[in-house]
């Protein structure tokens, strides 16, 4: 579904708060602040749910959005964020760093830790959001990258970039049947920016060392269709004892078998609400995925997301069939 911003269709006194509203609701809870001497709030944009990626595309007048440290351990699913500027400069500052973002260059930030976002002429920016867990990073790893502006000319930054820039701009794709498959690609687009600039801006000699939790969790990223996946075949893969897979993991926070079972939920959750698997049996989805034993899937299913698969299946299909534009002049 794409919701829609335009000022220029409320009265003046409403603007700030219809765009406070409009992005704490479907995108991120911030503080924003339009500057008074450039008049009543401006801005125009669309914000996209397309998979697991959020798409918010905006253009406005002077303002700034802050994050505050109240709002940063809100109820919100842990996000990163994924910024690209398309005109003028803006900054972001988070972690004690700040970075200038101008045309064409990225930058990273997240949901969990105070940050402003600042641009003296206004935004014009394509800002993308992904859960924290579906990037499956861990986030000492994150936080190394966090309100740095991405090397531009960096080879899989410019990738980035084009795509990025392309997806967001063209609204048309998000109503194509099927499009929605295009999330996860996008994902791993956005893991391998970071990997590639972990690699280059700070690994160095011990980067085999500094890289094992990340190359962990993507030989379990690639094996997740094995049902018969063990820690001890993920340690000796690595050629590591099963206890230091553990320790290691333990570090940034991640259980292996939890992390497993999220990534395995959420795969099948996307398949069965995606048109592409319509006909295809709940259970063999979940078989594709590495559950063999139905009920337990079902359980399982139904104490992450509150709802039995085939319920969730019939929500997807009702909302398709539902319009795909919603005004926030209500």
């Amino acid at each position: 579904m794409t919701v829609l911003l335009d000022t220029s269709t409320l009265p003046a006194p409403d603007r700030a708060d219809a765009v406070r509203e409009t992005v704490a609701q479907n995108f991120v809870p911030v503080e924003i602040n339009f500057a008074s001497e450039k008049g009543p709030a401006a801005a125009v944009g669309a914000i996209t749910d397309f998979g697991q990626l959020t798409i918010f595309s905006v253009r406005s007048n002077k303002v700034s959005a802050e994050r505050t440290p109240q709002l940063a351990h809100d109820d919100l699913r842990p996000s990163i964020f994924f910024g690209l500027q398309w005109a003028g400069e803006s900054g972001v500052v988070q972690g004690g760093r700040q970075a200038v973002l101008r045309p064409g260059e990225l930058v990273i930030f997240d949901s969990t830790r105070p940050y402003v976002l600042s641009d003296p002429d206004g935004f014009r920016q394509h800002f993308f959001r992904i859960p924290q867990d579906r990037l499956a990073l861990p986030h000492n790893a994150i936080r190394r990258v966090s309100a740095l502006t991405l090397s531009p000319g960096h080879p899989v930054t410019d990738v980035a970039v084009t795509y990025f820039r392309r997806l967001a701009s063209r609204p048309d794709l998000f109503t194509v049947p099927g499009a929605e498959a295009l999330s996860e690609p996008s994902i791993e687009l956005m893991r391998a920016v970071i990997t590639t600039h972990l690699d280059a801006a700070e690994l160095g000699k011990d980067a085999l060392k500094a890289t094992l939790p990340l190359r962990i969790l993507e030989y379990a990223r690639a094996h997740l269709h094995d049902p018969h996946l063990t820690a001890a075949q993920v340690a000796a893969a690595h050629y590591i004892s099963e206890r230091h897979l553990y320790n290691i993991l333990g570090a940034s926070g991640i259980t292996l078998a939890d992390w497993v079972r999220t990534q395995r939920l959420e795969r099948c959750r996307n398949d069965i609400a995606a048109p592409a698997f319509r006909a295809t049996p709940i259970a063999s989805i979940a078989r594709g995925w590495g559950f063999v034993d139905p009920s337990s899937f079902t359980r399982m299913f139904k104490n992450a997301y509150a709802m039995s698969p085939r319920e969730w299946r019939h929500q997807a299909n009702t909302r398709r069939s539902e319009p795909t534009g919603e005004s926030i002049n209500r």
